[in-house]
């Protein structure tokens, strides 16, 4: 996999290779890399036993990466989510759906997934409604937003335009 700058590393009790794996078969541009495995010194130093998953290197829609099984320490929170970009309704409920299972529905787009890592499905027309010059639209769709769990594209844009 092609290095890059940046690479979000998210850390697991011992979920991470199922997570991935989840992940992955939900977008398509993703594949699974390389699968680091505890050695003696690892496993002696985690607790975890030999051979079973370290970290996962992965893509999603291109986007690198890593997952660790680090253990029962560290818990996600809302404070960082993934944002997911979508250009179609249908797209939105399908990620909805898949993502939300087993896991939490939010107000305003957000989840959280059966890991507890968070994520907003947004589409991809909210930047332009959001960011439009004038101020009244914007309100309207900030508005609408907030009285949503599952962003609607139609909503949205009788919003923005009023109605």
């Amino acid at each position: 996999m092609k290095t890059q700058k940046i690479t979000p590393f998210l850390w697991f009790d011992d979920k991470a290779e199922e997570a991935v794996k989840f992940y992955v078969s939900l977008f398509k541009n993703s594949k699974i890399g390389t699968i680091t495995r505890y050695g003696e010194a690892g496993a002696a130093a985690s607790g975890r036993p030999k051979g079973t998953v370290m970290t996962v290197a992965f893509q999603l829609e291109g986007q690198a990466f890593t997952a660790l099984n680090g253990g029962p320490h560290f818990k996600f929170t809302e404070a960082i989510s993934l944002v997911v970009n979508c250009k179609t309704q249908e797209e939105v409920d399908e990620l909805w759906e898949k993502l939300s299972g087993g896991g939490e529905k939010g107000q305003c787009g957000w989840l959280k997934d059966k890991y507890g890592l968070s994520w907003q499905i947004v589409p991809t027309v909210l930047g332009k409604m959001l960011n439009d010059k004038d101020a009244e639209k914007s309100n309207r769709v900030l508005h609408a937003i907030i009285q949503m769990r599952k962003l609607d594209i139609k909503r949205l844009q009788q919003a923005y335009k009023g109605r």
